[in-house]
């Protein structure tokens, strides 16, 4: 089984990924926020130089509709050693799919299939596809998936879900089974990816997926990880775990067990180091705040399970845990300087109760 990191604009920098791959590890291949310009900007440079990402295999993802912008950047991401690249037709954010990039570019299956076939024969490097189901119904996916049966995927990574459907509400694991049927005499690998948030998750959604095709060879055996990981960094690892157990009754994981596997010492040496790298980098206390505090939004779930999923959310199931938590992550947003931020970190480290 492989196990990948899905990009996260803003938050999965160089600075993330050395830092995940130094204390949890478990990832065998980080995908970068999208490059959508043709002209990288100099942030963009830093996050692909190999000398910023040593430890990790890394994929550059791009994010764009026109097949020159999309060879113009592979070729500048060649120029730094990569040999593959990843094409973003899954970033559901209005401001992407309103110019019909991302999963707005799945609106438009004829311009979709030509822009792959310009990229494919023109593109000296792999190129891997990050999709989801289309836009609003799910009778678009047998459209979309005999475009990509044409064409040598590196690898296909599908987030089972519609445009529309953003990341609320269930998954359709059953497309993915569709996916598996459909493509069966290709070459093309695929990964499945949709609320992987913990190995129980993962278990019911293998339970949903077909067994292993003798014929073809077909199963699962990629799983591409978001939110998930960054709630919780040692997801990764604790999926190998419960892949290596041979039975079903010893691989549940309980709260002490995740305690004891991602431990309170080994969070906070991850999140020093990314403070440290973050102020080496930055200038000014804001810019590094933000970069913190926006992954806080994610972390905290290391504490409690009922944190709010935004700083605009301010409700949440009542439990002196949650509360104790809530209270120090609101101190933690309040922050407008890093001794402050700092202190208040330290206070949620040495009071807060840890999952």
């Amino acid at each position: 089984m492989l196990y990948y990191a899905a990009p996260m604009e803003g938050i999965t920098t160089y600075i993330y990924r050395r830092a995940h791959a130094r204390w949890y590890g478990g990832i065998d291949r980080y995908f970068t926020p999208f490059i959508a310009g043709r002209k990288l900007t100099s942030r963009e440079i830093r996050d692909i130089l190999p000398e910023n990402n040593t430890g990790v295999t890394l994929v550059p993802q791009i994010l764009t509709n026109k097949a020159a912008d999309f060879l113009a950047i592979a070729e500048k991401t060649a120029a730094y050693g990569y040999h593959t690249v990843n094409l973003n037709l899954g970033c559901p954010s209005g401001t992407v799919t309103a110019k019909k990039r991302g999963a707005g570019f799945l609106s438009d299956p004829d311009t979709l299939d030509a822009f792959l076939y310009e990229i494919y024969e023109k593109c000296p490097l792999k190129i891997s596809i990050k999709t989801r189901l289309g836009v609003a119904d799910l009778k678009e996916w047998e459209t979309l998936l005999a475009i990509y049966a044409k064409y040598p995927l590196e690898e296909l990574i599908i987030h089972t879900r519609l445009l529309e459907e953003f990341y609320t509400g269930s998954t359709h694991p059953e497309a993915y089974g569709q996916a598996i049927s459909a493509l069966g005499n290709t070459k093309i690998p695929l990964c499945y990816n949709g609320d992987i948030t913990s190995p129980e998750c993962w278990q019911a959604v293998l339970a949903q997926l077909p067994p292993k095709s003798t014929s073809t060879g077909r199963g699962t055996d990629r799983i591409m990880t978001g939110r998930g990981l960054l709630r919780h960094p040692a997801l990764a690892r604790e999926l190998r775990r419960m892949q290596e157990n041979s039975s079903a009754s010893q691989n549940h994981d309980t709260d002490s067990d995740r305690m004891n596997r991602d431990s309170l010492q080994t969070l906070r040496a991850f999140h020093d180091e990314l403070l440290d790298g973050y102020l080496q980098i930055m200038s000014g206390d804001l810019p590094v705040l933000f970069k913190m505090k926006d992954l806080w939004t994610y972390m905290i779930c290391c504490f409690t399970d009922h944190a709010p999923v935004s700083q605009h959310t301010s409700s949440a199931p009542e439990s002196r845990n949650t509360d104790a938590v809530l209270k120090h992550l609101k101190k933690i947003r309040k922050a407008d300087r890093v001794s402050e931020y700092s202190i208040a970190v330290d206070n949620l480290f040495r009071e807060a109760q840890f999952l």
